[in-house]
């Protein structure tokens, strides 16, 4: 039954032996860079004093999140390099749909809470204390955990239902909508958040200047993330443009979790400092 598939082929990267070669090294190395610096950003925040604020529990969080967000797909490429039959089980491939909607969704909802986060603690400083409480950051955690957990798993169940070979398009709708619900909607809070960041930097000068610095991390993996994501669902391509769209889709799903412990360790001074002890 067309409609009702046990198993997908997946076309790959290359069918060459030599790029297959190259491609698994280097998406080894990217595992392997992914893996040890989010762990290495975790155990930080776990281990150092220094770092026990809401704004590296939220960072702790983004890289347990991008290990998992990782994890689904690279170790699936990885077994596949050098397989001369590429497939995937219909079984499989929900549950990859699922975990990977999953994750990305509580990232999409873990930025905006940073956002959220360093919205306070430059424009409400003297309230920053009682209104990011371990309490809020744990309850920010949660939502965002969940909100990504509850919409894959509704994205994942109508992907299942779909008849694969004839068009669905409320179904598809359905599963556009509830992406977009949680993208756009954890973008705007993040926008918002730093509309405001601005006007009180802009507003009162030297000293939030200094407390914007903390935020130039977040920003530049905000717009990795988002901005990867933008290109590969928003703009359109052209029918001839399918490597194009895998090398986008490297970019948000497999480069973006290496670059995110890169970025917060050359652009933080605490984390270098944090670094620097653990050596």
């Amino acid at each position: 039954n067309l409609s009702r598939p046990t198993m997908f082929l997946l076309l790959g990267f290359s069918s060459a032996y030599r790029a297959q070669v190259t491609l698994c090294l280097c998406f080894s190395l990217v595992y392997l860079v992914t893996v040890l610096g989010n762990l290495l950003i975790v155990t930080l925040v776990w281990l150092d004093a220094h770092l026990h604020s809401p704004m590296y529990f939220f960072l702790g969080h983004l890289s347990f999140l991008d290990i998992c967000y990782s994890s689904v797909t690279l170790p699936k490429i990885l077994g596949d390099s050098f397989s001369p039959q590429k497939t995937i089980s219909f079984v499989g491939c929900i549950m990859q749909i699922y975990f990977f909607l999953c994750f990305g969704g509580s990232e999409c909802m873990l930025l905006a809470a940073m956002a959220y986060d360093r919205y306070l603690a430059i424009c409400h400083p003297l309230h920053y204390p009682a209104l990011m409480s371990k309490k809020t950051c744990h309850c920010l955690v949660a939502v965002s955990w969940l909100s990504g957990s509850f919409s894959s798993l509704i994205q994942a169940f109508l992907t299942a239902r779909l008849p694969f070979c004839p068009n669905a398009p409320l179904n598809k709708a359905t599963l556009y909508v509830l992406a977009g619900t949680i993208a756009m909607g954890s973008f705007l809070l993040t926008l918002v958040s730093y509309v405001h960041i601005l006007g009180t930097v802009l507003q009162k000068g030297a000293g939030t200047q200094r407390a914007f610095a903390t935020c130039t991390s977040h920003l530049t993996v905000v717009s990795l993330f988002f901005g990867a994501g933008a290109v590969a669902y928003l703009v359109p391509h052209s029918s001839g443009s399918n490597e194009m769209g895998k090398v986008v889709a490297l970019l948000y799903a497999v480069v973006t979790p290496m670059l995110n412990p890169i970025i917060y360790s050359l652009r933080n001074s605490e984390v270098k400092g944090a670094i620097r002890k653990a050596l």
